[in-house]
């Protein structure tokens, strides 16, 4: 293994930066990684736990308001939910600079790269409503503090959290047997889309060794599961399937229905052979290569299975082995990880958001810099087509439209991010470092102005690959 501190930030981070130093070592990089999230405390970003407040606040305006339709006061009720909706819409949009501005600052590049990984391997997002914008609260709440931990914790974490339920309709999910079923009759039904998708993305894997009545009984096991705003995760007994479900052989619940139920199965299949060979390889795809060795994804499944899913044990097994240094070009950057790695070898100030007077004023910035040209990408802001997140495949990124949009930003956004733009002749250094082709040198020293000269070091491959 040959550490390489450029290729630490660049292929594990989100970049050098003029202001940040690379990490030394492994052991540094590691190292770093446990210490306290202070980039977090910094930047923050409300939590799910604060977020309920707000779908509380809406719940309680929208049952007065039921009340009071057509009066004056309902007149006023509605426009106080009109705002609540705004707020929570601009907060949304400035806790994308708040992403953003971690990436830049960290000095734990990999931290963040983790949080973005496991937020797309949880994909979750809101269907309706406030919950539209609950997708960052909810990375803060239930992925980020569960980086280092062991995979069943962030497994349960992320399977319980209200938004998860809402996003793959849990939340009234019945077993057939069930007391609220059989008051509704008709009505009442189970929903598959959370154990299916427990199995086939989060832990086992397409192509494990599960069939449908695995899925079924998985399914009916975790009927009961469901949310309120008022009480966050909470488990409903006359939801749930009375008896004993069987998933993957091993046979659960008989007792008092609970979350504890299950606790026992995620566990299970945290333990699973298939969920270690499964992360492994997302794992080496994400950060080392499309078609990563055999041999890593191989190393990092053992370490996996022998740990019990230790996660920070899985990523030292990552960046210890020889794979992970190799010096070829890795993956194109998907479009925020470009966005936000131009912003980190700019050292974009904060400043230049919190400057912004108003709401709606901060609001129309974000639109402008962020979330209009990241939909011109490919890659609207937390908004992926499916629960299987977003594709790592070079190909669905190296589009027509998804690179002429990249070229369009990279030459008019810089100079809104910072002003007076660096020299090119030094930026080329900032971004690249040592590693900086000839080329791309000659150019950003030809280049007929600032504007110019950053724009064509950015729209480099040598800049676009990771």
């Amino acid at each position: 293994m040959t550490f390489d501190p450029i290729l630490a930030e660049k292929r594990f981070g989100y970049g050098l930066s003029p202001r940040r130093a690379a990490p030394e070592s492994v052991a540094d990089m590691l190292t770093r990684l446990q210490a306290s999230d202070d980039i977090a405390a910094q930047f923050p970003v409300e939590p799910f736990s604060i977020f309920l407040g707000r779908m509380h606040d809406a719940q309680m305006i929208r049952k007065d308001f039921k009340k009071l339709r057509g009066t004056d006061a309902g007149k006023a009720l509605q426009k106080q939910l009109k705002l609540i909706k705004k707020d929570a819409r601009q907060q949304h949009r400035h806790w994308l600079v708040q992403t953003m501005l971690r990436r830049v600052w960290t000095g734990d590049g990999f931290r963040e790269r983790l949080s973005a990984f496991w937020a797309d391997h949880f994909t979750a997002q809101g269907k309706a409503g406030l919950l539209k914008r609950g997708t960052t609260p909810y990375i803060e709440d239930a992925i980020r503090p569960h980086l280092t931990g062991r995979f069943a914790d962030l497994l349960y974490a992320v399977t319980t959290s209200p938004l998860m339920v809402h996003y793959l309709d849990q939340e009234n999910s019945m077993g057939p047997g069930s007391r609220r079923a059989e008051k509704r009759g008709a009505k009442a039904g189970l929903n598959e889309n959370l154990a299916r998708e427990l199995l086939e993305l989060h832990t086992l894997g397409v192509g494990a060794p599960y069939g449908q009545a695995d899925v079924r009984q998985l399914a009916e096991l975790l009927t009961g599961l469901t949310y309120s705003a008022q009480d966050g995760t909470k488990f409903r007994k006359d939801f749930a399937e009375p008896g004993t479900e069987t998933v993957l052989g091993k046979t659960y619940g008989g007792g008092q229905p609970g979350l504890g139920d299950i606790r026992a199965v995620l566990e299970d299949l945290a333990a699973h052979p298939a969920t270690a060979q499964h992360i492994a390889r997302k794992l080496a795809v994400h950060f080392v290569s499309d078609t990563p060795d055999p041999d890593l994804v191989q190393a990092l499944a053992q370490r996996y299975r022998d740990t019990g899913g230790d996660l920070a044990q899985v990523y030292d097994a990552l960046l210890t082995h020889p794979a992970a240094w190799q010096p070829e070009p890795g993956n194109i950057k998907l479009p925020d990880e470009f966005i936000a790695s131009t912003m980190r070898a700019l050292a974009v100030d904060p400043q230049v958001f919190s400057t912004v007077e108003t709401g709606d004023q901060h609001e129309k910035l974000v639109i402008r810099l962020f979330l209009k040209p990241l939909q011109l990408m490919g890659q609207p802001w937390q908004a992926p087509l499916g629960p299987d997140g977003w594709t790592e495949v070079d190909t669905a990124w190296l589009t027509p439209q998804g690179l002429t949009a990249r070229i369009d930003w990279a030459m008019s956004v810089p100079a809104k991010l910072r002003n007076p733009l660096p020299d090119p002749r030094h930026f080329v250094t900032d971004a690249l470092g040592r590693w900086a082709p000839e080329p791309v040198q000659f150019a950003a020293k030809a280049a007929e102005n600032r504007r110019v000269g950053i724009a064509l070091i950015l729209a480099s491959p040598a800049f676009q690959r990771k």
